[in-house]
């Protein structure tokens, strides 16, 4: 028989920090058991004590006050790490609330998982064991990991496609190993993430698969997928499925009604499920905190994203050791070059000139009369900044950007020949004799989470230069989507899912930081308006 385990509060508590909500938390618990669920994962067990409203509980006496009712249908479990979890805060079961532990464990530590489940089991509750990236597993382990539970009366051992790497070839060589090997009262059970699309699709051939098999089996689903990274099966896929194909009896509406009443403020305030980054981790069996990590701090594009996982070796993608990974970085952002010849021709170029930014802003097209009146009178040297705009005529393009590279040189590469490039040496590219490349230190100041700002980034290059008046078009504020901002809507997001409020204090922050560096050195006049003009 095929069992459906609900894991939202469990692998969810990733997303929100185990900060469900009270509400939220029971609700959820009493939606899944009025749906039928046959397990529902109710959070983890951890040594520290249990606040209200988390699905970080201590003991299982926690997990009283968020279940109403308990039906004897459906099976409540928690989840332990093998290794981060004292058994001795775990009292003898007294069967009133949690009926199972599920026990995870990495690679080369079954043996002393198996041994945690086997003491958990003596306090006389089921045990269930995940093997976490079960994918790395060779043959001959999976043999022996079967022996060792087939050597304890567990419940039921979990395929864990922990990167998200998984292919159906890889789902079938671990299926027929543990079939063959593992006690068939011994339940197979498979917990995916969607790195690369594939997870529903994982979960559906390997309960397809095992349909024949004398062993129930169980498939791991959460609401709406919520899970760490790219997230799981839904529930609500594996439940139509699972009723459809083999004849189940989940309630449907109760799912709906738990996504209705509770999943919509999560999707409304917190992000999961399949992205780029998160396929590249899945792509190289990475760890996810490497990707999140790379995101939060450095927001890295997609491209340099597969070139520092792709760096690290095979054994470092699966741990995340943030030092090396900074070292990563630095080393794929910093591509020391010479640019003591681009810094001579620039000077020489700007030397006693007015300088205007063009930045990407909404207020070039907008404001374009009082733009074009400056240039006629001024006859500044024009730059733009980090994106074409075809309604003027430049002298300079200045890049930080990869994608901004490419995008311009595709949509617009009769400007992007004609004009002269500025690039920072974080830009993967072939450059141009005539491109003038800056050593991206040069000019970024770090101490700010959105540091590498275009405009702020060009002016201390100006700066560097000795530039004395430099005026300011399109600096415009961001807003709640990155292309209300910008002149060309279809212009690449440099910082997706950014907090653009805190980008606008950070920008505006490191504007003033500027200014009083530069002190008197530079006259700095806007064109348009901007918030950052205060």
């Amino acid at each position: 028989m095929q069992q459906l385990l609900d894991c939202t509060l469990r692998d969810g508590a990733y997303i929100v920090d185990a900060k469900f909500g009270t509400s939220a938390i029971r609700g959820i618990v009493s939606k899944l058991q009025n749906a039928n669920i046959d397990i529902i994962e109710c959070g983890w067990l951890k040594n520290s004590d249990h606040k209200i409203g988390t699905t970080f509980f201590h003991v299982p006496e926690d997990i009283k006050m968020y279940v109403d009712t308990k039906k004897e249908s459906s099976i409540l479990v928690a989840m332990i790490d093998w290794d981060r979890y004292d058994l001795d805060h775990l009292p003898d079961n007294d069967h009133s609330i949690l009926d199972a532990i599920r026990v995870v464990f990495p690679r080369g530590k079954a043996k002393e998982g198996i041994e945690v489940g086997r003491k958990i089991l003596e306090k006389g509750y089921k045990v269930y064991f995940q093997a976490a990236n079960t994918l790395a597993y060779s043959d001959e382990e999976l043999i022996e990991l079967a022996k060792c539970v087939n050597g304890i009366d567990a419940e039921a051992l979990s395929i864990v496609d922990t990167f998200g790497a998984m292919y159906e070839e890889d789902l079938d060589r671990i299926i027929e190993t543990l079939d063959e090997y593992l006690d068939p009262n011994i339940k197979i059970g498979f917990h995916s993430h969607n790195n690369q699309q594939l997870s529903f699709a994982l979960t559906q051939y390997f309960v397809n698969r095992l349909q024949y098999s004398v062993r129930d089996v169980i498939v791991d689903s959460s609401l709406c997928g919520m899970g760490r990274g790219a997230g799981n099966t839904t529930t609500e896929l594996a439940v139509s499925f699972l009723n459809r194909k083999y004849d189940r009896d989940y309630e449907m509406d109760q799912i709906l009604d738990a996504i209705d009443l509770y999943m919509e403020y999560f999707k409304a305030n917190y992000s999961w499920g399949y992205s780029t980054p998160y396929f590249i981790s899945g792509m190289y069996c990475c760890h996810v905190n490497n990707i999140a990590y790379l995101l939060k701090n450095h927001r890295t594009n997609a491209r340099d994203m597969n070139e520092i996982i792709k760096s690290l070796d095979p054994q470092d993608r699966i741990k995340y050791d943030y030092d090396l990974l900074e070292e990563k970085y630095i080393e794929n952002q910093n591509r020391i070059v010479d640019d003591e010849d681009s810094l001579s021709i620039l000077r020489s170029d700007l030397q006693n000139r007015n300088i205007l930014l063009i930045a990407p802003g909404k207020s070039t097209l907008t404001e374009i009369y009082k733009i074009k009146e400056y240039i006629k009178v001024k006859d500044p040297v024009v730059i733009e900044v980090n994106a074409v705009n075809p309604e003027y005529d430049a002298d300079y393009l200045f890049l930080i950007s990869s994608s901004r590279y490419d995008y311009a040189k595709s949509i617009y590469p009769e400007q992007f020949d004609k004009m002269k490039k500025i690039l920072l040496s974080n830009i993967a590219a072939d450059y141009g004799e005539q491109d003038l490349v800056i050593n991206f230190n040069r000019v970024v100041k770090r101490g700010w989470v959105y540091f590498d700002n275009a405009v702020i980034d060009c002016l201390r290059l100006l700066h560097l230069l000795g530039a004395g008046n430099v005026a300011i078009a399109g600096f415009d504020e961001f807003k709640a989507y990155y292309n209300e901002s910008y002149a060309d809507e279809s212009l690449p997001a440099v910082n997706p899912g950014a907090d653009h409020v805190k980008m606008n204090d950070e920008i505006h922050d490191m504007f003033r930081d500027f200014k009083k560096t530069v002190g008197d050195s530079m006259k700095i006049e806007f064109i348009t308006d901007s918030i950052f003009d205060k």
